[in-house]
């Protein structure tokens, strides 16, 4: 018994109750209860896409939980699954917009009718270790800790991150030339975009806010002959890319150090930041372009490339943390915060500099998410060998989530190419951009 009825009963309860849900949601999969049993969600769900749950538990815990959180904690313990499908494919079928438009007839009372009973069974055991135990959402300056942040995200292990990534470990949007381009093709071109944006020249002084594991640093000294610097707040990605100066003998044209860029004084001609730009918080994106114009020198090129969200009508909008984004902020990326690429146009202008470039690129980032997904896939057993069966949940539903954001366009990324402006008269860019695109 589990509660008051048996697992039997509560097996026809549920296939009464989620199969009238499927008379109502046109899901296009199906739903696999934990006898083996199939219960189609929807007139047009594909009997071979399963979303399945373990137990009983599963409902009771959604029950008594029922948001977005639960069913992440539920998947990332294993007691939710897909089969069929990877989950990427899974998403594509499952996020088709305008299917469901009988949704708002369903009859709550009905469904509870059936289902109340899994209340009196007990719950599945969803604990989850991975989570960020102090303020992830990181609006208050004071009580940010970006050190922290940055190392709850990419400090899991380097192994790991080779997984998915292309050889230069670019943890970063791609170039793609066409949709079949090789995902390491696509980040050497990605490279040289960024090094033409900025024009960089040898001699130069470059700066790279985020290094991450030290490609462009190494990619723009070896190739346009440039003094960089590149700055982490990751221990693991420091400690590769030093390894990695070294093994390409670039000790004498490449620096990088584990340290704030807030804390950088000198000048440079050249300054990119690259998937930096969403750790730093709209509020601090003023301080942050200050910071930025304070290094350059007078008409020294910025190329700004982050990941940017919709603009909104008001600033509650604006404000608003929605469900899913909280739970990024929990589990994947805390103190992350997206804004549009307007305000940050505004924000660049305001803090003086000239912008010349604004080009989006949310398309590229939608084939680069599912590269990588497509490889951490690949590399199942391995991952879960380094970091475990939750961690290994955890980032794939993340690549899989980010890789439909970008694809169908609920997430948008954009470079933004500015020079620093004290002074009047002509910038030194070229008239055309014939030469960024070869």
């Amino acid at each position: 018994m589990a509660g008051l009825l048996s697992d039997e009963r509560l097996l026809e309860r549920a296939r009464d109750a989620f199969g009238y849900f499927g008379e109502l949601f046109d899901g296009g999969f199906s739903l696999r209860l934990w006898d083996g049993s199939i219960v189609p969600l929807g007139p047009n769900s594909n009997p071979h896409i399963q979303l399945t749950i373990s137990g009983p538990g599963v409902i009771a815990s959604v029950m008594r939980r029922p948001n977005l959180e639960t069913l992440l904690r539920l998947y990332a313990a294993g007691h939710i699954d897909v089969q069929g499908a990877n989950l990427f494919e899974f998403m594509a079928v499952a996020s088709v917009k305008g299917k469901n438009k009988r949704l708002g007839e369903l009859s709550k009372g009905r469904l509870l009718g059936r289902l109340w009973p899994f209340l009196l069974a007990p719950g599945e055991k969803a604990d989850v270790a991975h989570e960020y135990a102090d303020d992830a959402i990181g609006r208050v300056e004071s009580k940010r800790s970006n050190k922290d942040f940055i190392q709850f995200h990419y400090d899991i292990s380097n192994e790991f991150y080779a997984l998915f990534l292309d050889p230069e470990m670019l943890y970063s949007c791609g170039y793609f030339k066409t949709c079949e381009t090789p995902l390491a093709r696509a980040q050497q071109d990605k490279l040289d975009l960024i090094c033409r944006k900025l024009r960089l020249k040898p001699g130069e002084k470059f700066l790279d806010i985020g290094c991450g594991w030290g490609g462009l640093v190494c990619h723009a000294a070896k190739h346009y002959g440039v003094k960089a610097h590149g700055v982490t707040l990751s221990q693991t990605q420091h400690d590769f890319a030093r390894e990695k100066i070294r093994k390409l003998g670039l000790e004498d044209s490449v620096k990088v150090e584990l340290r704030d860029y807030e804390t950088l004084d000198g000048t440079y001609d050249k300054i990119s930041s690259v998937g930096m730009f969403e750790h730093v918080g709209i509020d601090n994106m003023p301080k942050y372009f200050g910071k930025i114009r304070s290094l350059l020198r007078d008409r020294g090129i910025l190329m700004n490339h982050g990941i940017s969200r919709t603009a909104k009508k008001t600033k509650h909008a604006v404000r608003k943390i929605r469900p899913e984004r909280k739970l990024l902020l929990k589990y994947i990326f805390p103190g992350s915060e997206l804004d549009n690429v307007g305000h940050t146009v505004d924000l660049l202008q305001i803090s003086g500099f000239e912008v010349h470039d604004v080009e989006g690129l949310r398309e590229h980032y939608g084939l680069t998410c599912k590269a990588w997904h497509d490889a951490l896939l690949a590399n199942r057993d391995e991952a879960i060998r380094l970091v475990g069966l939750e961690k290994y949940r955890m980032w794939i539903i993340y690549l899989a989530g980010v890789a439909t954001g970008f694809s169908v366009g609920s997430m948008h990324i954009f470079q933004v190419v500015a020079s620093k402006h004290a002074s009047k008269g002509p910038s030194e860019l070229p008239l055309t951009r014939d030469d960024l695109y070869v």
